[in-house]
Protein backbone atom coordinates (compact mmCIF):
# COMPACT_ATOMS: atom_id res chain seq x y z
CA UNK A 1 0.00 0.00 0.00
CA UNK A 2 0.96 3.42 -0.65
CA UNK A 3 1.88 5.90 2.00
CA UNK A 4 -0.30 8.16 0.11
CA UNK A 5 -3.22 5.80 -0.01
CA UNK A 6 -2.40 5.45 3.73
CA UNK A 7 -2.21 8.91 4.51
CA UNK A 8 -6.02 9.03 2.45
CA UNK A 9 -7.46 6.17 4.85
CA UNK A 10 -6.14 7.38 7.83
CA UNK A 11 -7.69 11.31 6.82
CA UNK A 12 -11.03 9.55 6.38
CA UNK A 13 -10.85 7.40 9.73
CA UNK A 14 -9.93 10.01 11.68
CA UNK A 15 -12.52 12.06 10.32
CA UNK A 16 -15.05 9.86 10.74
CA UNK A 17 -14.15 9.43 14.47
CA UNK A 18 -14.25 12.91 14.91
CA UNK A 19 -17.86 12.76 12.88
CA UNK A 20 -19.41 10.05 15.14
CA UNK A 21 -17.75 11.33 18.42
CA UNK A 22 -19.63 14.90 17.74
CA UNK A 23 -22.61 13.38 15.95
CA UNK A 24 -23.29 10.64 19.21
CA UNK A 25 -22.76 13.54 21.98
CA UNK A 26 -25.01 15.82 20.33
CA UNK A 27 -27.61 13.14 20.41
CA UNK A 28 -26.48 11.90 24.01
CA UNK A 29 -27.27 15.50 25.18
CA UNK A 30 -30.33 16.11 22.90
CA UNK A 31 -32.21 12.76 24.18
CA UNK A 32 -31.15 12.55 27.82
CA UNK A 33 -30.51 15.95 29.02
CA UNK A 34 -27.97 15.20 31.07
CA UNK A 35 -24.69 16.95 30.85
CA UNK A 36 -21.40 15.19 29.55
CA UNK A 37 -18.43 13.54 31.39
CA UNK A 38 -15.47 12.31 30.61
CA UNK A 39 -16.71 8.47 30.71
CA UNK A 40 -19.58 9.21 28.45
CA UNK A 41 -17.00 10.84 25.86
CA UNK A 42 -15.19 7.56 26.49
CA UNK A 43 -18.00 5.27 25.81
CA UNK A 44 -18.88 7.34 23.14
CA UNK A 45 -15.53 7.02 21.28
CA UNK A 46 -15.28 3.29 21.79
CA UNK A 47 -18.92 3.00 20.10
CA UNK A 48 -17.90 5.64 17.49
CA UNK A 49 -14.32 4.11 16.32
CA UNK A 50 -16.01 0.73 14.55
CA UNK A 51 -18.22 2.71 12.79
CA UNK A 52 -15.44 4.73 11.36
CA UNK A 53 -13.30 1.64 10.66
CA UNK A 54 -17.00 -0.10 8.70
CA UNK A 55 -17.51 3.26 7.15
CA UNK A 56 -13.87 2.86 5.75
CA UNK A 57 -13.78 -0.34 4.68
CA UNK A 58 -16.98 0.56 3.02
CA UNK A 59 -15.59 3.21 1.08
CA UNK A 60 -12.43 2.00 0.26
CA UNK A 61 -13.99 -0.94 -1.30
CA UNK A 62 -17.23 0.47 -3.41
CA UNK A 63 -16.27 2.22 -6.71
CA UNK A 64 -19.03 4.61 -7.32
CA UNK A 65 -18.15 5.69 -10.95
CA UNK A 66 -18.24 1.97 -11.62
CA UNK A 67 -21.15 1.42 -9.97
CA UNK A 68 -22.88 4.27 -12.32
CA UNK A 69 -22.04 3.04 -15.45
CA UNK A 70 -23.22 -0.15 -14.52
CA UNK A 71 -26.56 0.95 -14.34
CA UNK A 72 -26.50 3.48 -16.84
CA UNK A 73 -25.67 0.48 -19.23
CA UNK A 74 -28.33 -1.71 -17.95
CA UNK A 75 -30.80 1.28 -18.46
CA UNK A 76 -29.68 1.59 -22.09
CA UNK A 77 -29.64 -1.52 -22.76
CA UNK A 78 -33.33 -1.95 -21.19
CA UNK A 79 -34.83 0.74 -23.00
Amino acid sequence: MSSKKLEVILEFFVFGVILGVAEDALAVKLTTGESLTWEMVGIIVLVAIPFAVMGELVVDNINLVKGIKKIRKKKDDAG
